[in-house]
């Protein structure tokens, strides 16, 4: 990852930046949900971009599953190191998304 990467904070809404910003992000995520995601297709773009089909299926730390689905995550690199990540199917990116809005 790029010193200023930027990522979304899909179970908070926003965006951090930074590799640390991501790492305490990606702690407290964690810390509240159980999330897998498997890779289903990897188209590259021009520009550098990578959109990687995945599925996710997230469940609280209970065992219950909040969400199964089909996500979009695009990638773009920079000089061989990602610079950014983007969700594809969400538009509003302030508030949690979908996957992440139950959170019992």
């Amino acid at each position: 990852m790029t010193e200023d990467v930027s990522w979304p904070k899909a179970s908070e809404g926003g965006r951090v930046v930074g590799k640390e910003e991501i790492r305490a992000y990606w702690t407290r995520q964690w810390g509240e949900f159980d999330g897998h995601v498997e890779p289903l297709a990897i188209t590259e773009e021009d520009g550098g971009r990578i959109r990687v089909r995945v599925h996710q299926l997230v469940r609280n730390l209970g065992g219950n599953v909040l969400s199964d689905s089909e996500v979009l995550h695009i990638f773009t690199i920079n000089n061989g190191l990602i610079a950014a990540m983007d969700l594809g199917d969400e538009t509003d990116t302030t508030g949690p998304t979908a996957a992440f809005s139950h959170r019992s």
